[in-house]
């Protein structure tokens, strides 16, 4: 007997939440120390003259509360590639020919892990969503990471290119999209940064500039988001509960990226850290409201660090304990700002905490928690996540 169209479209639901059922995290071996840096900066960059400049930038560095970044780009590759090391000088193919090649490659490593941790058969991932700022191609780097991990050619990708730091958010809306409305499927989400596209000269007219060699580093995380876990294969991490996006209220040109002849240039123009810090309650408000939550300090906290005064503000704003950030900027910290896939890596740091500390649930031993992502537009992505048994 023939089925009804609401039945066929029943049994292609899943029916329960989207689950984050495993993370994965990578970094490359190239370790650069903030203390360092500078010296170092204006030195492979040939700008050692611009004193008042280098010393305005160890200040930036030494105000940003980072202490380590990984970068693919080494001293060597900088030598033989000298107009990266310029202001705005053509570079965009030498760009290219790395991230191309490099922003798969840091992908697959964080993918493995994940897949690694998941324990199931990868045959079993049916969707792949690819994200990057870095650089641009065709095929994608969803194709090429495909090819790499050996995934099944049928698997259903999609790549997301150029989004920004909100973009860990945006993969996450999505993959709760693709694993709710399509029983049975186990969705790939990776998020691969290499700051070759933006890396660049110091300008004494675009300080801008300065603030993105002050903050962003490479890396790459991936999670394995799937509905319905089966309790005697997987071990459910964070359920996504809702997820949103907004555009805050005259915001616009406060982030602007533009990818030009020079590679990728960074813009900001406006207030980040007050636009992100006044606006944020009401995306909390829409977001907790179903729950009846209006408590801040009851919550965990995934929120991107786009640098230190993004979260003091928000911090100051609604009142947040001083331990409520303390996985945010234990990766800034660590790793800088590494763009769409900071949140994964604060994700992986807040399960990590709550399971070495004995906490009673994946996030900090509280129920619910929220994932911000901010980034150009200005743009805001608003998770609820419900946290799971340790």
């Amino acid at each position: 007997m023939a089925l009804s169209l609401e039945e066929i479209r029943r049994s292609q639901r899943a029916d329960g939440p989207a689950t984050v059922l495993a993370i994965g995290t990578a970094t490359p071996p190239n370790v650069v120390h903030q203390a360092d840096y500078p010296d170092y900066y204006f030195r492979i960059t040939n700008s050692e003259h611009l004193t008042e400049l280098k010393e305005k930038f160890q200040r930036m560095c030494n105000k940003s509360m980072i202490k380590t970044r990984y970068m693919h780009l080494t001293e060597e590759i900088l030598k033989e590639n000298p107009n990266l090391c310029a202001y705005m000088a053509p570079s965009l193919d030498a760009r290219q020919d790395m991230v191309v090649v490099e922003v798969p490659k840091l992908g697959k490593e964080a993918a493995r892990r994940a897949i690694k941790e998941w324990g199931q058969p990868k045959s079993r991932i049916t969707h792949l969503i690819f994200c990057t700022t870095s650089g641009v191609d065709m095929p994608g780097a969803d194709y090429q990471l495909t090819r790499l991990l050996g995934l099944r050619p049928s698997v259903n990708r999609l790549m997301l290119y150029q989004q920004g730091c909100f973009a860990g958010g945006t993969v996450l809306r999505i993959a709760k999209d693709l694993a709710e409305n399509n029983a049975g499927s186990r969705v790939l989400v990776v998020c691969s940064e290499i700051t070759a596209v933006t890396f660049r000269g110091p300008s004494d007219t675009h300080l801008d500039s300065l603030v993105g060699q002050t903050l962003f580093g490479d890396g790459a995380a991936a999670v394995i988001v799937g509905a319905d876990p089966d309790p005697n294969l997987e071990r459910p991490l964070f359920q996504l509960i809702s997820a949103s996006q907004t555009i805050l209220p005259e915001s616009e040109g406060a982030i602007d990226g533009h990818l030009r002849e020079a590679g990728l240039t960074f813009h900001l123009l406006k207030d980040v850290p007050g636009l992100i810090s006044k606006n944020i309650e009401k995306s909390l408000v829409e977001a907790f409201k179903p729950l009846g939550i209006h408590d801040w300090n009851s919550i965990f906290w995934i929120a991107h660090p786009g640098g230190p005064a993004i979260l003091d503000q928000v911090e100051e704003k609604l009142g947040l304990d001083g331990d409520k950030l303390a996985a945010s900027r234990r990766v800034l910290s660590d790793y800088g700002n590494m763009s769409s896939a900071c949140v994964l890596f604060i994700l992986d740091e807040m399960r990590r905490r709550s399971s070495e500390d004995g906490l009673a649930t994946t996030g900090e031993g509280l129920e619910w928690g929220v994932l911000f992502g901010f980034g150009p537009g200005l743009t805001v992505e608003t998770v609820v996540l419900h946290s799971v048994p340790n």
